[in-house]
């Protein structure tokens, strides 16, 4: 590994131009890769669809579901004759679209009453609307400002389809040219997808635009120490481009989730390029442009390797969790703190020699050592500091000075923070879980004011469908039970307010009465209309009962999901019967299980990945040591969110094996400084000492810029990333306060314990 580094710092020192030219081909081909990512809202952002889960609701939505289409006209009063004309022929245009089965409304209703046409003045219509059953009426015209009409299209329709078909009626709407003060509005699952992808592709853009503004103002405000301070900012650009490409060239889709990726990946990506950038501004007091080059290859990206590396182990933890789309999440961070490690290791030096880098301050260092003769760091505490001092001098040797009380008193500090982490884990458990995704996006959204809209007039839009598998499903005694347990569903559970089957379908043909025999049922069956039967019969061999209920939060959803199979049990099916629950309210109900299970899953894995990789790296069980601070990181996080009244959702539930990934590398920087320091012959205490001291300053910088990149997040107008945004700030400043003051009281105890060794590695 030395040697690969030697050889790239030899390569870019006396061929700078051919890297570049590399460099600049490799980000050619990046920018080729955006042009290939999608966005990803349907149901395989939360459930695999190669899970049995997910591969029955694949099945359930491509043999029987279509989302309906709802369509909302509202004006002062939409019951006048110009308006139901108007209406009549926009519902006419739409039924002859190709896909789409049936469009009812209002006119449906009137054409019924009045012989199939439609009435010719207003008091033909207010007659007919006076003896319109209640029911119905409150369903199609619930003010005379405003009436609905369903679009209900052919059942097994794929995703693209029902997106082409919606597009072709929004165009319909478009120049149907309605009446002066009507306004024709299309809402229901498609029309809220829809807005939300350009919603996302929106907040995406604007995410990045701010994190990138927040990084130039840390980054001039902390690191202007140093020349050409916004080097950081291009190189995490350059890194961001490359993440895109990655994306793009793997397939990986944007989700509500995966947009708040990106300003975490700006956030930790600068880490990388400052570490560089420091490192190299440190040395090139010391020596030539060259050997400072090859000294921060050579000396600083290895250190900055590992950190990387046990970042990404956080994040891959991710990808073994239960939810596709924070699978995602973690496919992306781990490309794009890959991405910017190797932009920072390969753009900073790369620019150091195509700029002729010099320091800023006007005297130069010779060596170090003198300095450290002077006064050696140990006895610069803080009450040597003077008004002349420069501020970052006198930071560094403030966090210095703490370090080296915190290092000769390490066991009473250890006890106060596992104290305090130990409250944290167990208010974890009492912090709540939200999985719906209404809650997710802006609460303006005008799709969301829609449904929301249509859900208080019509009710819940979304059924719960219980799939039912047998040799022969039309069997009479089969056919039975299916009829009987919709009605016993109905009956017992007050939110079910309907349940409809093909056994429901059949006796509306048979005035109520279910078949007693096969050829009956057949008969009978062959008189329907093959568009009637789609929506409950596939074949012989499989059926569905389609559950309506009440509108219900997601959680009493998921409540009521577990009595249905508590009745599934109860209420026997005949021999050979099989039933399922699926659709959307099983998924998101599901969803808050998978969120509490997998939170504490994948920060456990995260841990064994980054314990396995830093094994793997030292080889002995000081690779541990980085991780005691994060312990208690991730139990400070539980208190935090529980205090501050969060939720975990499927971005918040990453927390843990986030933190894992954000903090190790603080924390392993600290380390190898301490050994590298250690390695130079100094006592401990002074190694933990001047550690700090050097580094610390470096940290803060990259710290606050991760903060200020995570807190882009907190401007997103969708709930589910802001609120990311605020647990991710808190989980940053949480990582750099136990990396600076934690971490010295572990090495401390530690290498006291087990013998000063000068090289624990």
């Amino acid at each position: 590994m030395t040697a690969l580094f030697e050889s790239l710092a030899h390569l870019i020192t006396k061929n700078p131009w051919l890297v570049a030219f590399t460099a600049l081909s490799m980000f050619l081909v990046a920018l080729y890769g955006t042009s290939l990512i999608t966005m990803q809202t349907g149901n395989e952002a939360y459930l695999d669809k190669n899970t049995p889960r997910g591969a029955l609701l694949a099945h359930y939505t491509d043999t029987y579901g279509s989302d309906a289409i709802m369509i909302i006209i509202e004006s002062d009063d939409v019951t006048k004759v110009d308006t139901i004309g108007y209406i009549d022929r926009l519902m006419s245009h739409i039924q002859n679209q190709q896909s789409v089965d049936q469009a009812s409304s209002i006119v449906t209703l009137l054409k019924q009453a009045n012989g199939g046409v439609l009435p010719r003045s207003s008091a033909e219509v207010q007659t007919i609307i006076a003896h319109a059953p209640a029911e119905m009426l409150k369903r199609n015209l619930p003010s005379y400002m405003m009436t609905l009409g369903v679009i209900t299209l052919v059942p097994g329709l794929s995703e693209d389809r029902q997106k082409q078909v919606l597009k072709n009626i929004q165009r319909l709407v478009t120049t149907s040219q309605p009446p002066p003060g009507v306004h024709v509005t299309l809402s229901g699952e498609q029309a809220f997808r829809q807005e939300m992808g350009r919603e996302m592709s929106a907040s995406m853009g604007t995410l990045i635009i701010a994190a990138m503004i927040l990084m130039i103002i840390a980054v001039l405000t902390l690191f202007s120490h140093v020349r050409y301070p916004l080097l950081p900012v291009g190189v995490v650009g350059a890194g961001l481009i490359l993440t895109f490409g990655l994306m793009g060239l793997s397939g990986t889709q944007i989700s509500m989730v995966v947009i708040g990726a990106f300003p975490v990946l700006i956030g930790i990506g600068i880490d990388y390029a400052i570490q560089m950038h420091s490192r190299l501004d440190e040395e090139i007091y010391k020596s030539s442009l060259g050997k400072a080059v090859t000294t921060t290859i050579t000396k600083t990206a290895p250190s900055v390797l590992i950190a990387m590396l046990a970042t990404s182990t956080g994040f891959i933890a991710m990808i073994f969790g239960p939810i596709p789309m924070v699978g995602d999440f973690g496919i992306a961070c781990t490309f794009g703190v890959v991405s910017c490690y190797l932009a920072a290791l390969i753009l900073v030096p790369l620019c150091a020699m195509l700029l002729n880098y010099r320091g800023k301050r006007q005297k130069k260092i010779e060596d170090e050592e003198t300095e450290e003769d002077a006064g050696s760091p140990i006895h610069s505490t803080a009450n040597n500091l003077t008004s002349q001092t420069p501020l970052i001098e006198r930071y560094d040797r403030m966090l210095g000075f703490i370090a080296l009380k915190i290092a000769q008193k390490p066991v009473p500090i250890l006890l106060a923070v596992f104290a305090l982490a130990a409250v944290g884990f167990m208010l974890d458990n009492q912090v709540p879980i939200s999985a719906d995704q209404k809650t997710f996006v802006p609460p303006d959204m005008p799709a969301l004011l829609n449904m929301n809209k249509v859900t208080r007039t019509m009710g819940a839009t979304t059924t719960i469908p219980l799939v039912v598998s047998a040799d022969d499903v039309l069997n009479p005694e089969n056919l039975a039970w299916i009829d009987n347990f919709g009605a016993y569903l109905v009956k017992k559970n007050e939110r079910v307010t309907n349940a409809q089957s093909i056994a429901t379908l059949i006796k509306s043909y048979t005035n109520g009465t279910v078949p007693q025999t096969r050829s009956e049922i057949e008969t009978i069956i062959s008189k329907i209309p093959k568009e009637q039967t789609k929506r409950y019969l596939s074949g012989n061999t499989e059926a569905i009962i389609e559950c309506s209920t009440t509108d219900m939060e997601i959680s009493q959803a998921r409540d009521l999901i577990r009595i249905i199979r508590k009745d599934m049990n109860f209420y026997p099916s005949p021999p050979g019967v099989t039933i399922r629950v699926t659709g959307t309210l099983e998924m998101f109900g599901t969803l808050m299980d998978d969120i509490d299970r997998s939170k504490s899953f994948m920060t456990i894995l995260g841990f064994v990945f980054i314990f396995g990789l830093l094994l793997l790296v030292y080889r002995r069980l000081y690779a541990a040591l980085p991780l005691i601070p994060i312990v208690v990181i991730v139990g400070w996080n539980g208190a935090i969110m529980y205090l501050s009244g969060l939720e975990y959702t499927p971005l918040t539930a990453v927390l843990g094996s986030m933190t894992i990934g954000v903090a190790s590398e603080y924390t392993i920087l600290i380390m190898e400084r301490c050994n590298e320091e250690l390695a130079r012959g100094l006592p401990l205490y002074e190694a933990i000492q001047v550690s700090i001291q050097k580094i610390g300053t470096a940290i803060t910088v990259s710290g606050m810029t991760t903060v200020f990149g995570f807190a882009a997040l907190m401007l997103s107008e969708f709930n589910i990333v802001a609120n990311f945004g605020v647990t991710t700030v808190i989980t940053v400043v949480f990582s750099l306060a136990g990396a600076i003051f934690i971490m010295p009281a572990v090495i401390s105890l530690v290498y006291q314990s087990f013998g000063n060794a000068t090289s624990p590695m």
